[in-house]
Formats: C-alpha cells, sequence, structure tokens
C-alpha cells in the first residue's frame, strides 16, 4: 500500500515537473535570447550568452521610444481597468439584485458578447470612434477596452453578487444607508474579490491587446508597447535581440499584476464572497 501511494506521488511530482518545464522554458529561453547578440542568437539559439548584453535593453528603449510607449500602455490600461470595473459592478449589481421586465434577456445578450471574436467588432468600433472624433486618441483605447470586456467582467462579477444574501442589504437600509451608499459600503466591499478577477483580467487583456491600438491609432505620440514592438522588424532587417528585449519588458507589468493579486483572487474563490 505505502508502495503504491509513493509512486502515485512520484507520478504526480513528474508530471507537475513535465508541465512545469513546459511552461517556464519558453521565458527562459526569451530572457537568455534578449541577453545575446544577433550573431550569437542565430549561430546557437539554445547556447548561454557569454557575455551578457544588457545594452539590449538600452537600445530597446532609446531606438523605439519605449519609455513613452510603456508610458502610454500604462495609462489607457489602468483607465480601461478602473473604468470597466466600475461599469461591470454597477451593470452586474442591477441584474443580479434586482428583477424586472427583460432582465435575463439582457444579461444573455450582454454575455454572448463573449463569444463573439474581437476581429469581428473592428469595422463597427472604428467607424464609432470616427463618428465620435476619437481616433488617434487614447480616449479611443480606453472606451474600447473597457467595452470589449465588458461581458466577461460582468459575468464574473454576477457570480459573486448572486451569493449575496439579502440580509445584508435590507440591514444597510434599516441603518439608513441609501442606494449608493448601499452599494458602495456594503455590496462592494463584499464582491471585492470578484471585481479583483475581472479586474485583473481586464488589466491583462488590455495590456497584451495589440489589434485595436494599430486599428485606432496612426501617431506615436498615442500608441502602445505593443505596437512598439513592432519597430524592430523591417522589410529587410530585424534586430531581434533588441525586440526579445522590447517583449521581456512587456511582460513585466501582467507577471507583476497577477502574481500581486493571485493570493486574494484563489483565497476568494475558496472561501466564498461573504465574508463575517
Amino acid at each position: 500500500m505505502k508502495i503504491n501511494v509513493l509512486l502515485e506521488k512520484m507520478l504526480s511530482r513528474a508530471i507537475l515537473s513535465l508541465f512545469l518545464i513546459y511552461t517556464l522554458f519558453p521565458m527562459l529561453w526569451l530572457v537568455m535570447a534578449s541577453l545575446k547578440t544577433n550573431v550569437e542568437l542565430l549561430g546557437d539559439p539554445f547556447r548561454f550568452p557569454a557575455p551578457p548584453q544588457f545594452g539590449n535593453y538600452v537600445n530597446a528603449f532609446k531606438s523605439a521610444h519605449l519609455a513613452l510607449l510603456f508610458s502610454n500602455s500604462v495609462l489607457i490600461s489602468f483607465s480601461a481597468t478602473a473604468l470597466n470595473a466600475l461599469v461591470a459592478s454597477m451593470a452586474a449589481y442591477v441584474l443580479s439584485r434586482y428583477k424586472f421586465r427583460f432582465g435575463p434577456v439582457i444579461f444573455s445578450t450582454l454575455i454572448t458578447g463573449i463569444l463573439v471574436p474581437v476581429s469581428a467588432l473592428m469595422v463597427p468600433y472604428f467607424t464609432l470612434i470616427r463618428m465620435l472624433g476619437l481616433y488617434d486618441t487614447k480616449l479611443a483605447l480606453i472606451l474600447t477596452y473597457t467595452a470589449v470586456s465588458l461581458p466577461l467582467s460582468v459575468f464574473i462579477i454576477k457570480g459573486f453578487m448572486d451569493s449575496i444574501p439579502g440580509e445584508l442589504e435590507e440591514a444597510a437600509l434599516l441603518d439608513g444607508c441609501d442606494f449608493y451608499q448601499k452599494f458602495f459600503r456594503v455590496i462592494v466591499p463584499i464582491s471585492r474579490t470578484g471585481i479583483v478577477t475581472a479586474a485583473t483580467f481586464q488589466f491583462l487583456s488590455s495590456w497584451n491587446e495589440f489589434l485595436y491600438a494599430m486599428l485606432l491609432t496612426s501617431s506615436e505620440q498615442v500608441r502602445t508597447l505593443q505596437m512598439g514592438i513592432r519597430f524592430f522588424a523591417s522589410q529587410f532587417t530585424t534586430d531581434f535581440t533588441s525586440m526579445f528585449a522590447a517583449i521581456v519588458i512587456s511582460i513585466i507589468p501582467s507577471v507583476a499584476m497577477y502574481s500581486l493579486f493571485q493570493n486574494q483572487i484563489i483565497s476568494g474563490l475558496t472561501q466564498g464572497s461573504v465574508k463575517g
């Protein structure tokens, strides 16, 4: 019996180790490649850099103006995340706590947007942005990113709000809270886990988005970091090592954001949304 348990543990650890290597190897190779020269990279892609070329990161910032593009991405991603979380939480609250005619139809229609490919919405969004006079502005990307991820955010947050006991709202009303106080002081804190989960997905989506950034912008002053990576590839030459350095720089905020909130997300999913 003990032998069988030991074999099961060894097998599970071996499988997990394989998944870990499969997951981390591309990331480690990318970092290693970003520290090579182009000659080293093309000569032997899997050889360790000797010596490490940290100048690739300096060159990436200088040649592609990554500092400006990085600041644009930070502003656009955080603004879209905050706006999406606010609008989605309000919509989820109304759809979860209030029963009205066509409410289920509205919710079903809204979450259908999860199934719609992002590329299918390119023409409608481009037309709306041009009609509003927002083409080639940061606000265009903020509003677009907010709207594109709204169905998923509402779906996630509504699931948490559905589990909140109605007695909490009744107690808040007895304490003299109005509608807005009840929402912001009672519902939002209890639904924090769902809101953080939706906001994390929203930030990752906004930060890594490329298609709409290319479609709705034309000047470097408003473009995002993902657009800057294209700078290193031209028709005849490609600066692979500087491009890989720029990719590493673009990955860091995504990894940091998920690492920062993963414990809260996991604990919230296991503990539930109602806390004493």
